[in-house]
C-alpha cells in the first residue's frame, strides 16, 4: 500500500514557516506564524503525529528530518523575536521621550473654600484666646446628642422629624455639643475646649435652613466662671472675627444645656448698617449637666455657646442664601479665591 506520508514534504513546510517567520513585521504577526507552524496544533508539530504513515524503514530518517525542522525554525523565529521586539520598543520609547528642556507644564492649583477659610480663622481665634480644639464623631450616641445634655424626653428636637436616626442608639450629630459629654467622662475641670464640624438636622432646605450645615461649640469650667467671662469671650471673638468695632447683645433664651441661657447678636458699622445681627445661642452650662458627670458645682461653673460656621462668611460677604456654600458652582467659589476673613 503506498504510503500518504514521507520524507520529501519536510522541506517544503520547512521552507513555507520561514517564509512566515521572515516576513513577519510585528510581534503578533510572528506570534501568529508560531501558532501555525510550532504550536501544539501547528504544521511542523503535526509531522510528528503522522509518524504511523511513515514506511517502518524511513521512520528515523522521517524523525530525524522532523526535528532538524523544528530546531531550525525555531531558532528563525527566536532571532526574529529578538529583533522585532527590540524594533517595537525602541519606537514605544522614541514615541514617549520627554524633553527635559521644555518648560514645565502649569499646575492648576486649587482654592480653599471659604467655609474651610471661615474654620481655620475660628480655630486660630479660640486657640489665640486659650482654648483647645477637639473632634467628635458626626455618628453619635443618642446619650452625647441628648441625654448627657439635660433634653427632657419630649423635647421637640427628639421628634423623628427633626433628626436623622439610624437606629435607637445612633444619629447623626444635631449639634456639636454633643462633644461635652465625651470631654466631661474623661477629663476633670479647669476646661477650655471648643470644636467645629459639620451638623445634620431633618429641615426644609431654603436660604437660611440646609439639612447638612457646620457648626462652633464651645465652652469653659472653672472656678467662679460668671456670665461676665462669657460676654467678655464672645466680645474678644467677635472683635477678632469681624473687626474692632464689635458690639455683643444678649437676650434671654432657652436651651436645655444651659441655664441662663442666651441668643447673643453682634452690631458693627461695617455690617448691615449697624443693625444687630443674631450669631447664636450662649449661657451658663446648666448644673444638672455639670453633677451628671461628678463636677462639683459648689467649686465649678462654666460658659458654653455655638453658632453656625456659615453665618460667618455670610455675614462678613453678605451673602444671603447659605445653600450657595454647599452647591460647588465655580461661579460663587471663585469670588473667594483670595482670604476674605
Amino acid at each position: 500500500m503506498p504510503q500518504s506520508v514521507s520524507v520529501e514534504l519536510i522541506p517544503g513546510i520547512q521552507a513555507a514557516a520561514m517564509a512566515a517567520i521572515d516576513g513577519a513585521t510585528s510581534v503578533a504577526d510572528l506570534r501568529l506564524a508560531e501558532a501555525r507552524f510550532l504550536g501544539k496544533n501547528g504544521e511542523i508539530t503535526g509531522l510528528m503525529k503522522q509518524m504511523g504513515a511513515v514506511a517502518k524503514e524511513d521512520r528515523p530518517a522521517f524523525g530525524a528530518a522532523v526535528n532538524d525542522a523544528k530546531t531550525a525554525v525555531t531558532a528563525r523565529y527566536e532571532a526574529r523575536l529578538a529583533l522585532l521586539t527590540q524594533a517595537e520598543m525602541s519606537a514605544r520609547l522614541a514615541a514617549e521621550k520627554i524633553d527635559v528642556t521644555m518648560p514645565g507644564r502649569p499646575v492648576r492649583a486649587g482654592t480653599m473654600h471659604i467655609l474651610e477659610q471661615t474654620t481655620r480663622k475660628i480655630k486660630r481665634v479660640l486657640a489665640g484666646l486659650g482654648f483647645e480644639y477637639q473632634e467628635g464623631p458626626e455618628l453619635e450616641q443618642f446619650r452625647y446628642n441628648f441625654d448627657a445634655l439635660n433634653y427632657p424626653p419630649d423635647h421637640p428636637a427628639m421628634d423623628d422629624q427633626d433628626t436623622f436616626f439610624i437606629n435607637d442608639e445612633l444619629l447623626l450629630r444635631t449639634q456639636c455639643t454633643a462633644l461635652q459629654g465625651r470631654i466631661f467622662e474623661t477629663r476633670k475641670p479647669p476646661l477650655r475646649v471648643f470644636t467645629v464640624g459639620s451638623t445634620f438636622r431633618n429641615e426644609a432646605v431654603d436660604r437660611t435652613h440646609n439639612h447638612t450645615f457646620h457648626q462652633v461649640d464651645c465652652f469653659m469650667i472653672d472656678e467662679h466662671v460668671s456670665m461676665a467671662h462669657l460676654k467678655g469671650t464672645l466680645g474678644a471673638f467677635a472683635q477678632a472675627m469681624f473687626g474692632g468695632d464689635v458690639k455683643v447683645r444678649f437676650r434671654p433664651d432657652f436651651f436645655p444645656f444651659v441655664e441662663p441661657g442666651v441668643d447673643y447678636a453682634i452690631s458693627s458699622p461695617k455690617l448691615f448698617g449697624g443693625k444687630w445681627v443674631e450669631l447664636g445661642g450662649a449661657g451658663l452650662i446648666h448644673p444638672n449637666i455639670l453633677e451628671q458627670h461628678g463636677i462639683d458645682t459648689r467649686r465649678y461653673s462654666g460658659f458654653a455657646f455655638g453658632l453656625g460656621v456659615e453665618r460667618i462668611p455670610m455675614m462678613a460677604t453678605g451673602v444671603d442664601d447659605l445653600r450657595l456654600f454647599m452647591e460647588n458652582d465655580s461661579r460663587f467659589l471663585n469670588q473667594f479665591r483670595r482670604e476674605i476673613l
